[in-house]
């Protein structure tokens, strides 16, 4: 004879275990289907860098290109504070601050991975990102400046390639984090594309491939993952803006 409560408790069972799946799967798929947007400007590395983590995560976004002589009033709601790009809009909560925008998208879509599980390799990807951080804006510097000024801003760029070369990088391998493209690899973008477009807009040499030979290859094979590549901003186009800039910055001061 058919039990008839053990019949109705593993009906239950099977009712409730469905629901513990769709439940995990909508989840899971939520942050994703949640409305995502990018405000940012096409020749910034720090635009770029949230770029190629949303790529890297498969999340769709919508860009918005923002003219920063002429911010708009969504940029100005969105990061009242600093007012600057990029801002990611994940369903109409704003992130500012590339580096925040990556943890926070790290965290919101954790499918392939930009930073390591092992916690003490996580803490090292952590420091040369706080690394990169701090010393990234020095590196324009060589742009901006002439004379003893441009001199002094080649000397701090090349102790940061120096450091970067000596400390960061593992011999033989294509990536900061090994063999894969991470966290740290974005967070030195500037140093592998427009580091070069600085020189040249300057009329200086800083990063000599024989001198920083781990640094030479990394920067070679950041530059040739395939969503890197496709989301690099032309460097003739930026070598066109920074030459007029740095023209206007050095002009002389009218009295």
């Amino acid at each position: 004879m058919m039990d008839l409560a053990s019949h109705d408790w593993r009906g239950m069972n099977l009712r409730f275990m469905k629901r513990e799946i769709y439940q995990t799967l909508d989840q899971a798929i939520s942050p994703i289907m949640a409305v995502v947007k990018l405000l940012g400007t096409w020749l910034s590395p720090y635009s770029c860098k949230v770029i190629w983590a949303l790529k890297l995560k498969g999340i769709p976004y919508e860009y918005i290109e923002e003219d920063l002589s002429n911010k708009s009033p969504m940029l100005l709601q969105y990061n009242p504070v600093h007012k600057k790009i990029p801002v990611l809009v994940h369903d109409g909560k704003p992130i500012c601050e590339s580096t925040v925008i990556l943890r926070y998208i790290e965290e919101t879509w954790p499918q392939n991975p930009l930073l390591p599980i092992d916690p003490y390799e996580r803490a090292v990807a952590l420091f040369w990102i706080k690394y990169a951080d701090d010393k990234n804006p020095l590196i324009p510097k060589l742009y901006r400046t002439t004379g003893e000024e441009l001199e002094q801003a080649a000397k701090e760029c090349s102790e940061i390639l120096g450091t970067i070369e000596e400390h960061g990088l593992i011999e033989g391998k294509k990536f900061f984090g090994g063999d894969e493209i991470n966290m740290v690899d974005i967070a030195f973008c500037i140093v592998a594309h427009w580091l070069g477009v600085f020189e040249e807009v300057a009329g200086i040499k800083v990063f000599e491939p024989h001198k920083f030979p781990k640094l030479n290859s990394w920067a070679q094979n950041f530059k040739s993952v395939p969503v890197i590549k496709e989301n690099l901003p032309d460097a003739d186009k930026i070598f066109a803006v920074l030459k007029r800039r740095r023209e206007t910055l050095l002009a002389p001061k009218s009295n």
